[in-house]
């Protein structure tokens, strides 16, 4: 009598997991066009090397103006003004918009030099020579522009690691001309039936031999195929030892994974076990799981082996249940998900245009619930779309939604899942590298204060400040990181201008790039305006007026230094990371603190828990390698 494989012992569910995770199926990254990329998942992070749109320009149709021109401008005493000509879309503008006059603008048109906002056309009227056109309202600058960068900020994190592409990626990779991306390959997947009563379909049948058509091959193959792999259909193979073990050996040294179907039993014709105990390392036989108790997992020379049940039904039960998961894991892509999602609106919204709306929605995951918080940063934005889930349909004669209301998101895809954290605040360039380490985080450079105030409101996981300490109001907050960073002013290198510090800014005729007022940079040079105006016995508005280009912000922490960087301006604020990246010179002003903020109700959330161990692990190293970063 032949010597049976009994199965004793047999694994509990979650080490057959354990076991399957062991083993690597992860292949090589590969670089394909943007056009074959559908689908993919990004294996390195990808950073804008250009500002989006790159050029400022008008948002809506109207006057090109100086905003200056209609301070005081209303209905009853409009502002008159010149007018100097028109710009049209794709256009290179041909008139300069001096003082007192405006220019006629399309919606994405360049905006014209001299002026600095545009009044929609809806608030103006020409005169009746047609020589001026009357303004009633007052603009600031940068109304109804949007700036170079404002969509994406050359040398802003565009995409991560780990994110899969759709079309809404796929639209802002062509946007910021990328025609080629690295992504991780595919895990290709060796598919091996065995039984001598096996016959492939279409070929002839002897039932009354007890020949069967070969269901697992093409089933399994679809499956490998839905869950992200690679399918490779091999040979039958019979059951026979040197048969058996010439076809898995040749499939081994061709792809990643092996999956067999049929000789997992303990009978003692079935001798796969045996090929893999002789030619490899058998890590499981036999699983408690019904149906799918014959299961093998181990390695076969270079690659992973997971041999499945003979029964169809039981071969892609246990495929989805253990191998589906690992597969998708190795390709980069997410678990499956619904294709609604029932979420609670995190703040409320108001709309009066009397249209149906689809109110682009990103979700975090509280724990108890979901929250669904509005991401709209203009029609005009491509980054409005990645950063969303999912959108809200909002009827026609829906005016208001409620804080709190529940509503039902539609996915964008069945496979879109809520980030494992949501961070929001201060554009950092340490923050950006921790974020790779991290499995699907997103983060909304949104800036210190606005990154405070949404922290208060209990929106997002974490949020990243420079804008000073925790303090009694911050009672949702705690700290789970604090580094330096070294800001000042980005000169062009070797500082031809010379410039020593924010004095040569207000007493000299220099082109300044300023940042917004919710970064945190912006907080830190308003702080040490206000002690060169104390020490000057002046105001600090005193000092703002005379800096050539201070009202006129930009986005991204690198935008005013590349403005630098193209003789666009003489100085920038900025880091000096950043003036030493892009070869620039520096001239230091001051420190700020970076503080990451946690939302204590999140603490055990595991996003949560895989970024304080990320900033444990990784965060001193990453600041040893930027220059002007420090504990």
């Amino acid at each position: 009598m032949t010597d049976r494989k009994e199965f004793r012992d047999l694994a509990d569910p979650e080490d057959a997991r354990d076991a399957i995770a062991s083993l690597d199926l992860t292949p090589d990254a590969e670089r394909v066009p943007l056009e074959d990329a559908r689908g993919r998942v990004l294996a390195e992070r990808i950073d804008a090397g250009l500002d989006v749109p790159g050029f400022d320009r008008a948002s809506m149709d109207g006057y090109a103006v100086r905003a200056r021109d209609t301070f005081g401008a209303d209905e009853t005493d409009p502002a008159v003004l010149d007018l100097a000509g028109t710009v049209h879309a794709g256009e290179e503008p041909t008139v300069a918009v001096d003082e007192g006059e405006a220019a006629e603008i399309s919606t994405g048109a360049v905006m014209p030099p001299g002026a600095d906002a545009v009044v929609m056309v809806e608030r103006t009227e020409e005169s009746e020579d047609g020589d001026a056109v009357l303004v009633r309202t007052a603009v600031a600058p940068g109304d109804h522009v949007m700036l170079a960068g404002a969509d994406v900020a050359a040398g802003e994190r565009a995409l991560g690691p780990g994110t899969r592409l759709t079309p809404r990626e796929i639209g802002l990779l062509s946007a910021l001309g990328v025609d080629s991306v690295p992504v991780r390959a595919k895990p290709t997947v060796g598919i091996v039936s065995t039984g001598d009563e096996l016959v492939r379909p279409g070929a002839d049948l002897d039932s009354g031999a007890g020949q069967i058509y070969d269901v697992n091959s093409y089933a399994v193959a679809s499956a490998v195929a839905e869950a992200g792999g690679e399918p490779e259909l091999y040979p039958h193979a019979g059951d026979d030892y040197d048969e058996m073990e010439a076809v898995l050996r040749r499939t081994a040294d061709e792809c990643d994974l092996v999956l067999s179907s049929g000789s997992t039993s303990a009978s003692a014709v079935d001798v796969i076990y045996q090929v893999i105990e002789d030619r490899g390392e058998l890590l499981l036989h036999g699983v408690s799981v019904k149906p799918g108790k014959p299961m093998l997992v181990g390695r076969l020379d270079r690659s992973a082996y997971v041999g499945l049940p003979g029964y169809p039904v039981s071969a892609l039960t246990i495929f989805r249940t253990f191998v589906a998961p690992a597969v998708r894991d190795a390709a980069g892509l997410p678990e499956p998900a619904t294709a609604t999602v029932a979420a609670r609106l995190a703040a409320e919204e108001r709309y009066s245009e009397g249209r149906t709306r689809m109110l682009p929605v990103g979700l975090v995951e509280t724990g108890e619930e979901v929250v669904a918080y509005t991401v709209d940063k203009g029609s005009g934005a491509t980054t409005s779309l990645v950063a969303a889930d999912g959108v809200v349909e909002v009827p026609a004669d829906t005016a208001y939604l409620a804080e709190g209301e529940s509503v039902e998101v539609q996915l964008f895809s069945p496979d879109v899942r809520p980030p494992t954290v949501l961070g929001v605040g201060e554009d950092d360039p340490a923050l950006a590298r921790l974020l790779d380490d991290l499995e699907r985080p997103r983060y909304l450079a949104v800036g210190s204060r606005e990154g405070l105030r949404r922290l208060r409101d209990g929106v997002p996981d974490v949020a990243v400040t420079t804008t000073g300490p925790p303090d009694d109001r911050d009672v949702a907050s705690q700290q789970l990181a604090a580094y330096e960073r070294e800001w000042g002013l980005v000169v062009p290198a070797g500082n031809p201008e010379e410039i020593a510090g924010l004095a040569d800014l207000v007493d000299r005729d220099l082109r300044f790039v300023n940042r917004g007022s919710d970064s945190g940079l912006r907080t830190s040079l308003d702080a040490a305006l206000a002690d060169l105006a104390d020490d000057r016995a002046a105001s600090r508005r005193d000092l703002t007026d005379a800096i050539d280009g201070f009202e006129l912000a930009a986005k991204a922490h690198e935008s005013p230094a590349r403005k630098v960087a193209t003789g666009d301006a003489d100085a920038g604020l900025g880091l000096r990371a950043t003036a030493e990246k892009l070869g620039l010179g520096f001239v230091p002003v001051g420190t700020e603190t970076v503080r990451v903020l946690g939302n204590p109700d999140r603490a055990e959330k595991p996003g949560v828990a895989a970024l304080r161990t990320a900033l444990n692990a990784e965060l001193d190293g990453i600041l040893d390698d930027l220059p002007g970063f420090d504990r």
